[in-house]
């Protein structure tokens, strides 16, 4: 069906906005523009085609539009969200964070009946609720759903795409509110924490140390410079280096041992150990 390829391009581009746009609130305004161009295309095609089959029209309503009609919801809460979000105090951005997701919540628990409906997987009310002919039906006085276009539209299409829309959307709040406790916590970690631990050695000892713990893996497998892993360091001790670059070609440079500092260091675990063992 053509309808079905013309999803898949859909979504093909809606992942090409992703990856190219990183800021949330435009990639919303262009993913929305995208879905609204699908949805005007789909609609002029239902109207001047039809469909062949009940199956096919119901198969349509249930799976092909609410792919573009999800996230036109879905894109169009980020951009509020976004929008409306405090800026600054994290105490009130948790409290914007935690009531849209009790607002969501309350939607599903609103319409827990056709969310179970969904979740079960049936199919025994698809005719009532992905057909056209229904919509003569739907009680006017139901504001969610009162149909606006009964030619394009379903008792219940509308509702299944904002299921699927704030699902993605209770998702992507919960993943900010884990955000803002990872950030608190390392807070907390990082105003509560010890001490810096004062370095008893030279600026030589400190940039072997740090070439030989960023060759050894620490900066491969962590994807670090060796300066990252000098501040790191700089997290723990209270020294501050001195070019790092330039003392560690002269540590290169050495005639005995190029290794003077870790020499020691070894040296000194050595002679602990057989210590404790008389």
């Amino acid at each position: 069906m053509e309808l079905n390829s013309l999803s898949k391009i859909f979504l093909k581009e809606l992942a090409k906005i992703k990856s190219s746009t990183p800021h949330s609130m435009e990639q919303s305004r262009k993913s929305i523009a995208l879905c609204r161009r699908l949805l005007n295309t789909f609609r002029k095609k239902v109207i001047a085609k039809g469909f062949t089959s009940i199956s096919e029209e119901i198969h349509f309503f249930k799976n092909v539009k609410s792919v573009p009609l999800s996230q036109l919801i879905y894109h169009k809460e980020i951009y509020r969200l976004e929008l409306s979000q405090p800026k600054a105090d994290k105490k009130q951005i948790k409290h914007f964070i935690q009531k849209n997701i009790q607002r969501l919540n309350h939607f599903f628990l609103s319409h827990i009946d056709f969310g179970q409906y969904l979740e079960l997987g049936d199919t025994h009310l698809d005719t009532y609720y992905f057909t056209r002919k229904k919509v003569e039906s739907i009680p006017i006085s139901s504001t969610f759903l009162y149909v606006e276009d009964p030619e394009f539209s379903t008792p219940r299409d509308l509702m299944l795409a904002h299921f699927k829309a704030y699902g993605q959307v209770t998702v992507y709040l919960q993943q900010k509110l884990v955000h803002l406790k990872n950030d608190d916590l390392y807070e907390n970690i990082s105003s509560n924490s010890f001490e810096k631990l004062p370095w008893p050695f030279t600026n030589t000892d400190w940039v072997e140390l740090v070439y030989a713990l960023s060759i050894s893996g620490m900066a491969k497998k962590n994807n670090l410079s060796i300066m990252k892993v000098s501040n790191i360091m700089q997290e723990v001790f209270e020294f501050t280096p001195k070019d790092l670059y330039k003392t560690f070609q002269d540590i290169k440079a050495r005639k005995i041992s190029r290794t003077l500092f870790l020499d020691q260091l070894t040296t000194s675990l050595l002679t602990e150990m057989e210590k404790s063992e008389k």
